[in-house]
């Protein structure tokens, strides 16, 4: 089976974050199931100077501008790169310009990549065609309109939403110079709210819809994090799937990791501790006791930056530390770099998305916060005997009855007249991941100080979730 990826970033080329994770390491995944994906991904400067074995397959004429199919590989990926200088020959990012500002022509962009993939699925390449095609995000949700409206062709497609948020709502009349077909430009595929979304098109037009989890994929039918576009995948909820993204442990595998100061596995843990020490050094944290906490994310407000800024001074007082890494909006950068400032040596703020950084962070944490706006959250733990554990080490109990596949549910207990509802589920890769029902108060916290792990959840109990893994 041949498929044709279409993607505006791939992992190690061009990241920004999880997207490119997912398009970088599933060609691989997919190859030991005898399915064969190239990838078609704009020809940015960093992508177009790591290309390996450059052949031209095609040429064609986007939106009057000359652009080239460039068939190559690179870091053990099959490519396909749409070459078209004028429209990603460019410094910045792969969305914004060096002020962290989006490029005017992003419409243009990302329509020509959907276009171009499009006529490479309808058979552009002569020796090339795919049996199925899957497009990502906004960016390239295009590809299924212009095979359905302008192509007329019924091959399958798959989208997957990595995030909802991001929809690609631009102005209506910017349709007009796309080649976008009028039938396509009614409430039936792409009118959103008087302008155009490309991912509303995507989602009215692709055969699947699929999502990095199950959870997900029912929490964007409600109005939450549905992001206005409950109602679209409401209509379209028969053809919604969650499937839980998972991690490419060739590349985050502690015990081969070249990042590392020092390899370790579950088996060495006590190796780890070079790698702590080498990040408290790196980040010229005081050299003393207390739990390094880590945020590698995209700094939006969907993330809920915003909330972990206000739980900073508790973590600081209870003696935690704190690193954050990554990118985004301009206003929240200056906010957690204002953090660092205030508490020099206690928290550190690195901006911009480092892959080998992010590597070295992880390797030496205590404790991965991954933060979105919601009311619930995990703890990714061994099996049942490891979480009893993590609580007794809080001075807690945990009680509950056994449910059917080695999944779980009851409540925390010792907690006076607070109560913690639990639920154990097992996870694709085998291990489990409790969800807690609400979260456990600052108080509650100091109560138990005697657990080596003396911060569950330094929030107060509101919107934000945090998951943590105990390294």
């Amino acid at each position: 089976m041949k498929v044709l990826s279409v993607t505006s970033e791939i992992f190690p080329l061009v990241k920004t974050g999880g997207l490119a994770d997912v398009t970088g390491s599933l060609p691989n995944a997919l190859s030991e199931f005898e399915v064969e994906t190239v990838s078609l991904v704009p020809g940015y400067p960093g992508v177009m100077a790591r290309l390996r074995n450059v052949a031209t397959v095609a040429t064609m004429d986007l939106f009057g501008a000359e652009a080239r199919i460039l068939r190559a590989d690179s870091e053990g990926l099959d490519l396909f790169v749409l070459d078209i200088p004028v429209l990603y020959d460019r410094p910045g990012g792969p969305y914004l310009d060096e002020q962290g500002i989006d490029f005017a022509e992003n419409s243009r962009r990302f329509a020509a990549l959907s276009l171009g993939g499009a006529l490479i699925a309808d058979g552009a390449i002569t020796d090339w065609k795919p049996d199925l095609v899957h497009t990502h995000d906004w960016q390239s949700a295009l590809t299924s309109v212009y095979l359905r409206y302008r192509l007329k062709s019924s091959l399958p497609t798959v989208l997957t939403i990595h995030n909802l948020a991001f929809q690609g709502q631009f102005p209506f009349d910017h349709l007009s110079d796309l080649g976008i077909p009028p039938e396509a430009r009614s409430t039936e595929c792409l009118e959103y709210y008087g302008d155009t979304s490309f991912l509303k098109g995507g989602v009215q037009t692709a055969d699947i819809i699929t999502t990095v989890s199950p959870t997900y994929a029912r929490e964007i039918l409600g109005e939450g994090l549905g992001m206005g576009m409950e109602g679209v995948l409401k209509a379209n909820r028969k053809k919604l799937r969650g499937i839980v993204n998972g991690i490419d442990d060739d590349v985050w595998n502690p015990a081969t990791d070249l990042c590392l100061v020092q390899n370790f596995d579950r088996n060495s843990l006590a190796a780890r501790s070079l790698n702590r020490k080498h990040l408290i050094n790196l980040f010229d944290f005081q050299q003393e006791e207390g739990p390094i906490f880590s945020v590698i994310s995209r700094l939006t407000w969907q993330k809920g930056i915003d909330l972990l800024v206000q739980t900073v001074p508790h973590l600081v007082e209870a003696g935690g530390r704190l690193i954050i890494c990554g990118e985004g909006d301009h206003h929240l950068h200056d906010l957690v770099r204002n953090l660092a400032k205030q508490y020099p040596h206690k928290v550190a703020v690195s901006i911009g998305y480092n892959e080998g950084l992010a590597h070295v962070i992880y390797g030496g944490s205590d404790f991965l916060m991954a933060l979105k706006r919601m009311d619930n959250i995990g703890i990714v733990v061994e099996d049942l005997a490891a979480a009893i554990h993590f609580f007794k080490e809080l001075g807690l109990e945990l009680e509950g009855r056994a449910m059917i596949d080695g999944e779980w549910a009851g409540r925390v207990t010792g907690l006076g007249d607070q109560h913690v509802e639990i639920a154990m589920m097992r996870t694709p890769d085998g291990h489990s991941r409790l969800e807690l029902s609400r979260f456990l108060k600052p108080e509650i916290i100091s109560d138990h100080r005697n657990a080596p792990v003396n911060a569950l959840d330094i929030c107060e109990p509101c919107s934000l979730s945090t998951t943590l893994m105990k390294r």
